[in-house]
């Protein structure tokens, strides 16, 4: 079972920027109220995954140079990267639906004409 990993700066840039799925990245705290509302959709997308993308968890308190590096002003934030680029942002908690949404969108292959 697939499940959120937690990650640190020196391991940001494996997990994150070279990774060969999409990856969602959490940013958090343990006292973040909203973060613990929406920890348990981020454990049932990753363990549905079947690999297509990856979870993964920073906490803000333990990161604040990784925190800086992205202008997380609010958490959670939910930012999502594939091929090593950052392609779209949410701040706040949302339902998991528009999180598996955005997650999909970056699965799709590209359309071209």
């Amino acid at each position: 079972m697939n499940e959120p990993i937690n990650i640190n700066a020196a391991s940001f840039e494996k997990a994150v920027l070279q990774s060969p799925v999409p990856v969602l990245v959490d940013f958090w705290a343990p006292w973040c109220g909203p973060c613990r509302m929406i920890a348990p959709a981020l454990h049932e997308i990753a363990s549905e995954s079947a690999g297509r993308f990856r979870i993964v968890k920073v906490n803000v308190d333990d990161e604040p140079a990784l925190a800086q590096r992205f202008a997380i002003r609010g958490i959670p934030a939910l930012l999502f990267f594939s091929g090593g680029e950052l392609r779209h942002q949410i701040a706040g908690a949302v339902p998991k639906k528009a999180i598996v949404e955005q997650l999909e969108a970056l699965t799709a292959p590209a359309v071209t004409s």
